[in-house]
Protein backbone atom coordinates (compact mmCIF):
# COMPACT_ATOMS: atom_id res chain seq x y z
CA UNK A 1 0.00 0.00 0.00
CA UNK A 2 1.17 3.54 -0.71
CA UNK A 3 1.12 6.20 1.96
CA UNK A 4 -0.60 9.49 1.09
CA UNK A 5 0.71 12.39 3.16
CA UNK A 6 -1.06 15.62 4.08
CA UNK A 7 1.79 18.08 4.51
CA UNK A 8 0.10 21.43 3.86
CA UNK A 9 -3.00 23.47 4.64
CA UNK A 10 -6.03 24.47 2.59
CA UNK A 11 -5.14 24.88 -1.07
CA UNK A 12 -7.91 24.84 -3.64
CA UNK A 13 -6.11 26.29 -6.64
CA UNK A 14 -7.47 28.59 -9.33
CA UNK A 15 -8.12 25.37 -11.25
CA UNK A 16 -9.09 22.29 -9.23
CA UNK A 17 -7.07 20.07 -11.57
CA UNK A 18 -3.98 21.65 -9.96
CA UNK A 19 -5.12 21.19 -6.35
CA UNK A 20 -8.44 20.64 -4.61
CA UNK A 21 -7.33 20.34 -0.99
CA UNK A 22 -9.94 21.80 1.32
CA UNK A 23 -9.05 21.93 4.99
CA UNK A 24 -12.19 22.81 6.92
CA UNK A 25 -12.09 23.22 10.70
CA UNK A 26 -8.73 21.46 10.80
CA UNK A 27 -5.26 22.93 11.35
CA UNK A 28 -1.92 21.29 10.67
CA UNK A 29 0.86 20.79 13.19
CA UNK A 30 4.27 19.65 11.87
CA UNK A 31 5.95 16.70 13.56
CA UNK A 32 9.69 17.34 13.98
CA UNK A 33 11.67 15.24 11.51
CA UNK A 34 14.14 14.27 14.21
CA UNK A 35 11.37 12.34 15.96
CA UNK A 36 11.55 9.67 13.28
CA UNK A 37 7.78 9.39 12.90
CA UNK A 38 6.33 8.18 9.58
CA UNK A 39 4.08 11.24 9.14
CA UNK A 40 5.36 14.79 8.78
CA UNK A 41 2.18 16.51 9.95
CA UNK A 42 -0.93 15.88 12.05
CA UNK A 43 -4.20 17.68 11.41
CA UNK A 44 -6.16 18.53 14.54
CA UNK A 45 -9.70 19.87 15.03
CA UNK A 46 -10.13 23.61 15.42
CA UNK A 47 -11.42 24.66 18.87
CA UNK A 48 -15.09 24.65 19.72
CA UNK A 49 -17.28 27.13 21.55
CA UNK A 50 -18.87 26.83 24.99
CA UNK A 51 -21.30 29.49 26.17
CA UNK A 52 -19.94 31.78 28.90
CA UNK A 53 -23.10 33.88 29.00
CA UNK A 54 -25.41 36.14 27.03
CA UNK A 55 -24.68 39.87 27.22
CA UNK A 56 -27.36 42.17 25.85
CA UNK A 57 -28.98 41.63 22.47
CA UNK A 58 -25.78 41.65 20.44
CA UNK A 59 -23.89 41.55 18.28
CA UNK A 60 -20.79 41.40 20.46
CA UNK A 61 -18.60 44.07 18.87
CA UNK A 62 -15.62 44.12 21.24
CA UNK A 63 -14.25 42.40 24.34
CA UNK A 64 -11.27 43.60 26.36
CA UNK A 65 -9.85 42.95 29.80
CA UNK A 66 -8.55 46.25 31.14
CA UNK A 67 -5.44 46.83 33.22
CA UNK A 68 -7.48 46.68 36.44
CA UNK A 69 -8.60 43.12 35.62
CA UNK A 70 -12.19 44.06 34.76
CA UNK A 71 -13.46 42.82 31.39
CA UNK A 72 -15.57 45.15 29.27
CA UNK A 73 -17.78 44.23 26.37
CA UNK A 74 -19.76 46.14 23.74
CA UNK A 75 -23.04 44.44 22.83
CA UNK A 76 -25.03 46.33 20.23
CA UNK A 77 -24.87 49.94 21.40
CA UNK A 78 -24.45 49.11 25.10
CA UNK A 79 -21.21 48.85 27.05
CA UNK A 80 -21.07 46.19 29.76
CA UNK A 81 -18.83 45.33 32.63
CA UNK A 82 -18.58 41.53 32.78
CA UNK A 83 -17.84 41.48 36.50
CA UNK A 84 -20.41 39.19 38.12
CA UNK A 85 -23.16 39.99 37.62
CA UNK A 86 -22.75 41.59 34.17
CA UNK A 87 -24.19 45.08 34.03
CA UNK A 88 -24.67 47.82 31.45
CA UNK A 89 -22.64 50.92 32.26
CA UNK A 90 -23.44 53.13 29.26
CA UNK A 91 -24.29 53.45 25.59
CA UNK A 92 -22.46 54.39 22.40
CA UNK A 93 -23.75 55.30 18.91
CA UNK A 94 -27.02 53.44 18.24
CA UNK A 95 -27.78 51.52 15.06
CA UNK A 96 -24.26 50.31 14.22
CA UNK A 97 -23.17 46.68 14.13
CA UNK A 98 -19.51 46.71 13.08
CA UNK A 99 -16.43 46.17 15.26
CA UNK A 100 -15.59 48.59 18.08
CA UNK A 101 -12.07 49.38 19.33
CA UNK A 102 -11.09 49.63 23.00
CA UNK A 103 -7.84 50.09 24.90
CA UNK A 104 -6.70 51.65 28.18
CA UNK A 105 -3.76 53.55 29.64
CA UNK A 106 -4.06 52.16 33.16
CA UNK A 107 -6.35 54.98 34.19
CA UNK A 108 -9.11 55.13 31.57
CA UNK A 109 -10.48 52.72 28.99
CA UNK A 110 -11.27 54.51 25.72
CA UNK A 111 -13.85 53.30 23.17
CA UNK A 112 -14.28 54.38 19.54
CA UNK A 113 -16.73 53.06 16.95
CA UNK A 114 -15.75 54.77 13.70
CA UNK A 115 -17.93 57.82 14.27
CA UNK A 116 -16.77 61.25 15.43
CA UNK A 117 -17.65 60.32 19.02
CA UNK A 118 -15.74 58.45 21.70
CA UNK A 119 -16.24 57.32 25.29
CA UNK A 120 -14.20 56.44 28.33
CA UNK A 121 -14.50 54.30 31.44
CA UNK A 122 -12.64 55.46 34.53
CA UNK A 123 -10.96 52.29 35.78
CA UNK A 124 -10.87 53.43 39.40
CA UNK A 125 -14.52 54.41 39.77
CA UNK A 126 -16.08 52.47 36.90
CA UNK A 127 -17.86 55.61 35.69
CA UNK A 128 -18.74 55.89 32.00
CA UNK A 129 -18.82 59.14 30.03
CA UNK A 130 -18.51 60.58 26.56
CA UNK A 131 -15.21 62.21 25.67
CA UNK A 132 -15.75 65.95 25.40
CA UNK A 133 -12.95 68.00 23.86
CA UNK A 134 -13.52 71.81 23.91
CA UNK A 135 -10.70 72.28 21.40
CA UNK A 136 -12.37 69.92 18.90
CA UNK A 137 -9.14 67.96 18.37
CA UNK A 138 -10.87 64.72 19.30
CA UNK A 139 -12.91 63.48 16.35
CA UNK A 140 -13.26 59.79 17.17
CA UNK A 141 -11.59 57.15 15.03
CA UNK A 142 -11.83 53.69 13.54
CA UNK A 143 -9.32 52.34 16.03
CA UNK A 144 -7.75 53.48 19.28
CA UNK A 145 -4.32 52.19 20.28
CA UNK A 146 -1.84 53.02 23.03
CA UNK A 147 1.90 53.74 22.94
CA UNK A 148 4.32 55.44 25.33
CA UNK A 149 1.51 56.88 27.53
CA UNK A 150 -0.49 58.29 24.56
CA UNK A 151 -3.77 57.17 23.03
CA UNK A 152 -3.43 57.06 19.23
CA UNK A 153 -6.33 57.63 16.81
CA UNK A 154 -6.81 57.91 13.07
CA UNK A 155 -9.01 60.75 11.82
CA UNK A 156 -11.42 59.01 9.40
CA UNK A 157 -11.42 60.07 5.74
CA UNK A 158 -8.30 62.21 6.13
CA UNK A 159 -4.51 61.61 6.04
CA UNK A 160 -4.29 62.56 9.72
CA UNK A 161 -3.66 60.82 13.01
CA UNK A 162 -3.62 62.43 16.44
CA UNK A 163 -2.72 61.56 20.01
CA UNK A 164 -3.95 62.37 23.49
CA UNK A 165 -2.01 64.12 26.19
CA UNK A 166 0.22 61.80 28.22
CA UNK A 167 -1.82 59.49 30.49
CA UNK A 168 -4.94 61.51 29.83
CA UNK A 169 -8.03 61.87 27.64
CA UNK A 170 -7.40 65.54 26.95
CA UNK A 171 -5.90 66.78 23.69
CA UNK A 172 -3.35 69.35 22.63
CA UNK A 173 -4.68 71.23 19.57
CA UNK A 174 -1.28 70.91 17.87
CA UNK A 175 -0.70 67.22 18.51
CA UNK A 176 -1.72 65.79 15.17
CA UNK A 177 0.11 64.97 11.95
CA UNK A 178 -0.44 63.84 8.39
CA UNK A 179 0.59 60.59 6.85
CA UNK A 180 3.18 62.28 4.71
CA UNK A 181 5.22 59.92 2.52
CA UNK A 182 2.39 59.62 -0.04
CA UNK A 183 -0.82 61.57 -0.65
CA UNK A 184 -3.40 58.85 0.10
CA UNK A 185 -5.72 58.99 3.11
CA UNK A 186 -4.98 57.14 6.32
CA UNK A 187 -7.19 54.08 6.82
CA UNK A 188 -6.11 53.06 10.32
CA UNK A 189 -3.23 53.51 12.79
CA UNK A 190 -1.84 50.43 14.55
CA UNK A 191 0.75 50.33 17.32
CA UNK A 192 3.37 47.57 17.20
CA UNK A 193 6.72 47.43 18.99
CA UNK A 194 6.17 50.94 20.39
CA UNK A 195 5.85 52.32 16.87
CA UNK A 196 2.81 53.58 14.98
CA UNK A 197 2.08 51.90 11.66
CA UNK A 198 0.03 54.26 9.52
CA UNK A 199 -1.82 52.07 7.02
CA UNK A 200 -3.06 54.20 4.16
CA UNK A 201 -5.28 53.52 1.17
CA UNK A 202 -2.35 52.61 -1.12
CA UNK A 203 0.80 52.67 1.00
CA UNK A 204 1.95 52.70 4.63
CA UNK A 205 4.64 54.25 6.79
CA UNK A 206 5.99 53.96 10.34
CA UNK A 207 6.41 56.63 13.02
CA UNK A 208 8.35 56.44 16.28
CA UNK A 209 8.53 58.44 19.49
CA UNK A 210 11.33 61.01 19.34
CA UNK A 211 10.26 62.81 22.52
CA UNK A 212 10.10 66.19 20.81
CA UNK A 213 8.22 68.80 22.83
CA UNK A 214 6.14 70.18 19.97
CA UNK A 215 4.97 66.70 18.83
CA UNK A 216 6.52 63.49 20.19
CA UNK A 217 6.16 61.36 17.05
CA UNK A 218 8.07 61.55 13.75
CA UNK A 219 8.20 59.47 10.60
CA UNK A 220 10.94 56.84 10.42
CA UNK A 221 13.11 58.09 7.55
CA UNK A 222 13.56 56.12 4.35
CA UNK A 223 10.73 53.74 5.15
CA UNK A 224 7.83 53.38 2.71
CA UNK A 225 5.74 50.22 2.67
CA UNK A 226 4.05 49.71 -0.73
CA UNK A 227 0.96 48.11 0.76
CA UNK A 228 -2.11 50.03 1.87
CA UNK A 229 -5.13 48.64 3.68
CA UNK A 230 -8.15 47.23 1.82
CA UNK A 231 -10.30 46.63 4.92
CA UNK A 232 -10.18 48.98 7.91
CA UNK A 233 -11.15 46.28 10.40
CA UNK A 234 -8.64 43.72 9.13
CA UNK A 235 -5.41 44.88 10.87
CA UNK A 236 -4.21 43.07 13.99
CA UNK A 237 -1.03 43.38 16.02
CA UNK A 238 0.54 40.00 16.83
CA UNK A 239 3.96 39.45 18.39
CA UNK A 240 5.16 42.95 17.42
CA UNK A 241 4.01 42.47 13.82
CA UNK A 242 0.96 43.86 12.04
CA UNK A 243 -1.17 41.65 9.79
CA UNK A 244 -3.74 43.09 7.41
CA UNK A 245 -5.55 42.69 4.10
CA UNK A 246 -3.68 44.92 1.69
CA UNK A 247 -4.34 47.14 -1.31
CA UNK A 248 -1.83 49.05 -3.43
CA UNK A 249 -1.79 50.94 -6.69
CA UNK A 250 -1.61 47.66 -8.64
CA UNK A 251 -4.41 45.72 -6.95
CA UNK A 252 -5.71 44.30 -3.70
CA UNK A 253 -6.48 41.14 -1.77
CA UNK A 254 -3.07 40.04 -0.44
CA UNK A 255 -2.64 39.35 3.29
CA UNK A 256 0.65 40.77 4.54
CA UNK A 257 2.59 40.75 7.77
CA UNK A 258 4.48 43.94 8.58
CA UNK A 259 7.58 43.82 10.75
CA UNK A 260 11.04 45.35 10.56
CA UNK A 261 9.74 48.11 8.25
CA UNK A 262 8.77 45.57 5.59
CA UNK A 263 5.54 43.83 4.61
CA UNK A 264 5.80 40.12 3.85
CA UNK A 265 3.12 38.36 1.84
CA UNK A 266 1.59 35.51 3.89
CA UNK A 267 -1.45 34.61 1.77
CA UNK A 268 -1.17 31.98 -0.96
CA UNK A 269 -2.12 32.07 -4.63
CA UNK A 270 -5.11 29.87 -3.81
CA UNK A 271 -6.35 32.18 -1.02
CA UNK A 272 -5.85 35.27 -3.19
CA UNK A 273 -7.73 33.68 -6.08
CA UNK A 274 -10.56 32.96 -3.65
CA UNK A 275 -10.69 36.61 -2.60
CA UNK A 276 -11.10 37.75 -6.21
CA UNK A 277 -14.39 35.87 -6.38
CA UNK A 278 -15.89 37.78 -3.44
CA UNK A 279 -18.38 40.58 -4.10
CA UNK A 280 -16.54 42.74 -1.57
CA UNK A 281 -13.52 42.45 0.70
CA UNK A 282 -13.50 45.91 2.31
CA UNK A 283 -15.75 44.63 5.13
CA UNK A 284 -13.22 41.98 6.26
CA UNK A 285 -12.77 41.71 10.03
CA UNK A 286 -9.54 40.48 11.60
CA UNK A 287 -8.87 39.13 15.09
CA UNK A 288 -6.34 36.83 16.71
CA UNK A 289 -6.16 34.10 19.29
CA UNK A 290 -3.53 31.76 20.69
CA UNK A 291 -4.10 28.19 21.89
CA UNK A 292 -1.81 25.21 22.29
CA UNK A 293 1.28 27.03 21.08
CA UNK A 294 -0.36 28.15 17.81
CA UNK A 295 -1.03 31.82 17.08
CA UNK A 296 -3.88 32.38 14.62
CA UNK A 297 -4.99 35.37 12.55
CA UNK A 298 -8.70 35.10 11.75
CA UNK A 299 -10.10 36.94 8.73
CA UNK A 300 -13.88 36.97 8.27
CA UNK A 301 -15.74 38.33 5.22
CA UNK A 302 -19.29 39.10 6.44
CA UNK A 303 -20.87 39.78 3.04
CA UNK A 304 -19.40 36.60 1.60
CA UNK A 305 -20.23 34.67 4.82
CA UNK A 306 -16.76 33.08 4.89
CA UNK A 307 -13.94 32.85 7.45
CA UNK A 308 -10.29 32.04 6.74
CA UNK A 309 -7.67 31.40 9.38
CA UNK A 310 -3.90 31.79 9.07
CA UNK A 311 -1.68 29.87 11.47
CA UNK A 312 1.17 32.30 12.05
CA UNK A 313 3.16 29.54 13.75
CA UNK A 314 3.19 27.18 10.77
CA UNK A 315 2.31 29.49 7.85
CA UNK A 316 -0.68 27.32 6.89
CA UNK A 317 -4.28 28.36 6.14
CA UNK A 318 -7.59 26.65 6.84
CA UNK A 319 -11.28 27.39 6.51
CA UNK A 320 -13.17 28.01 9.75
CA UNK A 321 -16.93 27.69 9.62
CA UNK A 322 -20.09 26.63 11.39
CA UNK A 323 -23.09 24.82 9.96
CA UNK A 324 -26.73 25.71 10.57
CA UNK A 325 -29.49 23.20 11.29
CA UNK A 326 -29.88 22.60 7.54
CA UNK A 327 -26.20 21.76 7.15
CA UNK A 328 -25.43 24.99 5.25
CA UNK A 329 -21.90 26.36 5.75
CA UNK A 330 -21.49 29.87 7.20
CA UNK A 331 -18.67 32.03 8.57
CA UNK A 332 -17.42 31.25 12.05
CA UNK A 333 -19.50 32.61 14.93
CA UNK A 334 -16.74 34.88 16.24
CA UNK A 335 -16.62 38.61 15.55
CA UNK A 336 -13.99 39.48 18.16
CA UNK A 337 -11.86 37.77 20.78
CA UNK A 338 -9.69 38.56 23.77
CA UNK A 339 -7.64 36.54 26.24
CA UNK A 340 -9.35 37.04 29.60
CA UNK A 341 -7.33 35.71 32.53
CA UNK A 342 -5.99 32.83 30.46
CA UNK A 343 -9.24 31.94 28.66
CA UNK A 344 -10.06 33.02 25.12
CA UNK A 345 -13.40 34.86 25.09
CA UNK A 346 -15.18 35.13 21.72
CA UNK A 347 -18.11 37.40 20.88
CA UNK A 348 -20.88 36.35 18.48
CA UNK A 349 -21.54 38.44 15.36
CA UNK A 350 -25.28 37.73 15.39
CA UNK A 351 -26.45 37.73 19.02
CA UNK A 352 -25.30 38.55 22.54
CA UNK A 353 -23.49 35.29 23.21
CA UNK A 354 -19.99 35.33 24.68
CA UNK A 355 -18.14 32.02 24.40
CA UNK A 356 -15.09 30.23 25.68
CA UNK A 357 -12.87 29.07 22.80
CA UNK A 358 -11.10 25.84 23.69
CA UNK A 359 -9.41 22.90 21.96
CA UNK A 360 -11.12 20.55 24.42
CA UNK A 361 -14.59 21.59 23.21
CA UNK A 362 -15.94 19.55 20.29
CA UNK A 363 -19.05 21.54 19.34
CA UNK A 364 -20.03 25.12 18.59
CA UNK A 365 -22.24 25.79 21.59
CA UNK A 366 -23.77 22.33 21.23
CA UNK A 367 -23.98 22.32 17.42
CA UNK A 368 -21.84 19.81 15.49
CA UNK A 369 -18.67 21.04 13.81
CA UNK A 370 -18.17 19.85 10.25
CA UNK A 371 -14.58 18.86 9.46
CA UNK A 372 -13.42 18.21 5.90
CA UNK A 373 -10.04 17.30 4.41
CA UNK A 374 -9.29 16.93 0.74
CA UNK A 375 -6.38 14.79 -0.47
CA UNK A 376 -3.91 15.47 -3.27
CA UNK A 377 -4.61 14.29 -6.81
CA UNK A 378 -3.61 10.62 -7.20
CA UNK A 379 -2.39 9.52 -10.65
CA UNK A 380 -0.24 6.89 -12.26
CA UNK A 381 1.29 8.29 -15.46
CA UNK A 382 -2.16 8.99 -16.87
CA UNK A 383 -3.19 5.32 -16.76
CA UNK A 384 -6.48 4.04 -15.40
CA UNK A 385 -6.10 2.68 -11.88
CA UNK A 386 -8.28 0.26 -9.95
CA UNK A 387 -8.60 1.61 -6.43
CA UNK A 388 -8.84 -1.48 -4.25
CA UNK A 389 -8.79 0.17 -0.85
CA UNK A 390 -8.58 3.53 0.93
CA UNK A 391 -7.53 3.42 4.59
CA UNK A 392 -7.68 6.69 6.53
CA UNK A 393 -4.77 7.20 8.93
CA UNK A 394 -6.81 8.72 11.75
CA UNK A 395 -7.18 8.46 15.50
CA UNK A 396 -10.23 6.51 16.65
CA UNK A 397 -11.68 5.25 19.93
CA UNK A 398 -11.64 8.57 21.75
CA UNK A 399 -15.35 8.71 22.58
CA UNK A 400 -18.88 7.78 21.67
CA UNK A 401 -20.97 4.75 22.50
CA UNK A 402 -19.74 2.00 24.80
CA UNK A 403 -18.25 -0.76 22.60
CA UNK A 404 -18.83 -3.42 25.26
CA UNK A 405 -22.50 -3.35 24.32
CA UNK A 406 -21.71 -4.34 20.74
CA UNK A 407 -21.34 -2.26 17.59
CA UNK A 408 -24.64 -0.51 16.92
CA UNK A 409 -26.08 -0.36 13.40
CA UNK A 410 -24.44 2.19 11.13
CA UNK A 411 -25.68 5.70 11.85
CA UNK A 412 -27.23 4.85 15.24
CA UNK A 413 -25.36 6.47 18.14
CA UNK A 414 -22.06 5.80 16.41
CA UNK A 415 -19.74 8.65 15.43
CA UNK A 416 -19.49 8.63 11.66
CA UNK A 417 -16.95 9.49 9.02
CA UNK A 418 -17.65 9.70 5.30
CA UNK A 419 -15.50 9.31 2.21
CA UNK A 420 -16.32 10.68 -1.21
CA UNK A 421 -14.23 11.02 -4.32
CA UNK A 422 -13.96 12.77 -7.64
CA UNK A 423 -13.04 11.05 -10.89
CA UNK A 424 -13.24 14.20 -13.05
CA UNK A 425 -10.13 15.88 -11.62
CA UNK A 426 -11.85 17.54 -8.66
CA UNK A 427 -14.81 19.18 -10.42
CA UNK A 428 -17.61 17.01 -9.01
CA UNK A 429 -17.87 14.34 -6.32
CA UNK A 430 -19.95 11.23 -5.86
CA UNK A 431 -22.19 10.44 -2.93
CA UNK A 432 -20.43 10.02 0.43
CA UNK A 433 -19.88 6.51 1.75
CA UNK A 434 -20.20 6.23 5.52
CA UNK A 435 -18.01 4.38 7.96
CA UNK A 436 -18.00 3.93 11.74
CA UNK A 437 -15.36 5.75 13.80
CA UNK A 438 -15.71 3.18 16.55
CA UNK A 439 -16.66 3.43 20.17
CA UNK A 440 -14.70 4.52 23.19
CA UNK A 441 -11.51 2.50 23.45
CA UNK A 442 -11.61 1.23 19.84
CA UNK A 443 -8.12 2.55 19.21
CA UNK A 444 -7.31 -0.03 16.52
CA UNK A 445 -10.44 0.62 14.50
CA UNK A 446 -9.48 0.43 10.82
CA UNK A 447 -11.24 3.01 8.65
CA UNK A 448 -11.35 1.16 5.36
CA UNK A 449 -13.32 1.57 2.15
CA UNK A 450 -13.04 -1.26 -0.39
CA UNK A 451 -13.37 -1.69 -4.18
CA UNK A 452 -13.62 1.95 -5.16
CA UNK A 453 -13.64 1.60 -8.93
CA UNK A 454 -11.43 2.86 -11.74
CA UNK A 455 -10.11 6.37 -12.39
CA UNK A 456 -7.17 8.04 -14.10
CA UNK A 457 -7.12 10.97 -11.64
CA UNK A 458 -8.69 10.35 -8.23
CA UNK A 459 -9.28 13.00 -5.55
CA UNK A 460 -10.46 11.68 -2.18
CA UNK A 461 -12.15 13.76 0.52
CA UNK A 462 -13.16 12.74 4.03
CA UNK A 463 -15.58 14.45 6.40
CA UNK A 464 -16.78 13.97 9.97
CA UNK A 465 -18.40 15.91 12.80
CA UNK A 466 -17.84 13.86 15.94
CA UNK A 467 -17.37 16.00 19.08
CA UNK A 468 -14.57 13.72 20.28
CA UNK A 469 -10.83 14.20 19.87
CA UNK A 470 -9.35 13.13 16.55
CA UNK A 471 -6.11 13.48 14.63
CA UNK A 472 -5.65 12.92 10.91
CA UNK A 473 -2.23 11.96 9.52
CA UNK A 474 -3.08 11.01 5.94
CA UNK A 475 -4.06 7.69 4.35
CA UNK A 476 -2.90 4.52 2.71
CA UNK A 477 -4.22 3.41 -0.67
CA UNK A 478 -4.01 0.09 -2.45
CA UNK A 479 -4.25 0.63 -6.20
CA UNK A 480 -3.54 -1.50 -9.27
CA UNK A 481 -2.66 0.21 -12.57
CA UNK A 482 -4.46 -0.93 -15.68
CA UNK A 483 -2.77 -1.40 -19.05
CA UNK A 484 -3.89 1.96 -20.45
Amino acid sequence: MSRIALNAGAYTARSVIASAQRSVNLFGEPIPGAQGEPAQMAHYPTPGLALWGTVGSGPIRAIRQASNGVTYCVSGSSVYSLSAPSSSIGSITPGLHGPVSMTDNGLDLVIVDGTSSGWKVNLASGSFSQIIDPGAVFTGGTRVDYADTYFVFNRPNTPQFYISDSLNTTFDPLWFANKEATADNLVVAVVAKREIWLLGERSSEVWNDTGAADFPWAIVPNVLIPHGCAAKFSPCEVDNAVLWLSRDRNGQGIVVSGAGYEAKRVSTYAIEAEFTRYSRIDDAIGWTYQLGGHQFYVLTFPTQDVTWCYDITTGLWHEWLWIDTNGVEHRHRGMCAYNVSGSVFVGDWQNGNVYFLDNAIGTDNGSPIKRVRGYPHMLNDGKRVFWRQFLADMETGTGGYDPTGGIPPLGINAPQISLRWSDDRGHTYGSPVLNDLGGSGSYLRSLQWQRLGYARDRVFEISWSTPYATALLGAWVDATPAQS
